[in-house]
């Protein structure tokens, strides 16, 4: 069975095409969702793409954390569905307090496009699995407000329990505190992460291939709980 991955669109996404090609590339069904629409229709995990100004003015993805979209994945998530916030998707799993921190204007403030090496923290997410602890990687990073930060509480808390997913390593393209690129969460199924894995999955026009082990490790995920579910039902 083919897994269904949803790709939620806000007034002025940029990437939700490329992030939809990305997971077709991976091997699953891309499932157009809108903002507006709260039924998420039985996907089987969600991507928030990067790339949407909507109610950024206020501050970025404040508004757009509440779009009935939201509401559901919100609940989704909370319940073990797996979900990946690019860029603009990492500022509103912030907003929306699935992932603890803030994403704030680049220290220098100059937007910064470029193509960026990461250091791979933690594999034990649903968005990281296919690749190794301190495998480094490169994919495109494009913001004017990458910089993540926290307090040095909640900072330590991340360090102590492997929930830094992802560093800028030679060079950091915004100031992020200790150098973090992604988060995860307490259960790792949700991802938040400032670079553009979907940008780096064709030699055509990416600076690589690694993006693409974060759509893949996601199927690897799914299929494994598939596996874990069925083999529990046929012990009941």
């Amino acid at each position: 069975m083919t897994m269904r991955i949803g790709v939620v669109t806000f007034p002025g996404s940029l990437d939700d095409g490329d992030a939809a090609r990305a997971v077709r590339l991976a091997g699953a069904d891309a499932v157009r969702l809108w903002h507006g629409d709260p039924d998420l229709h039985n996907v089987d995990a969600v991507v928030l793409p990067g790339g949407f100004s909507y109610g950024d003015y206020l501050r970025c993805g404040a508004i757009a954390r509440f779009a009935p979209a939201m509401e559901s994945i919100i609940d989704a998530a909370r319940g073990g569905l797996p979900v990946l916030g690019i860029c603009n998707g990492f500022q509103i799993l912030c907003e929306a307090h699935l992932l603890p921190g803030a994403l704030t204007r680049n220290q220098h403030l100059h937007f910064r496009n470029r193509d960026q090496w990461l250091r791979v923290e933690s594999a034990d997410t649903a968005w990281t699995n296919t690749f190794q602890p301190g495998q480094e990687i490169l994919i495109p990073v494009k913001n004017g407000e990458g910089c993540y930060v926290a307090d040095q509480r909640t900072l330590d808390a991340l360090e102590a329990e492997g929930r830094v997913v992802a560093r800028y390593i030679r060079g950091n393209p915004n100031g992020s505190q200790r150098d973090i690129a992604a988060v995860t969460n307490e259960a790792g199924n949700v991802v938040g992460i400032m670079p553009h894995p979907e940008h780096a999955v064709e030699a055509l026009t990416g600076p690589s291939l690694d993006g693409l082990g974060f759509f893949t490790s996601v199927l690897r995920a799914l299929a494994g709980a598939t596996a874990g579910a069925s083999h529990a039902g046929g012990h009941q």
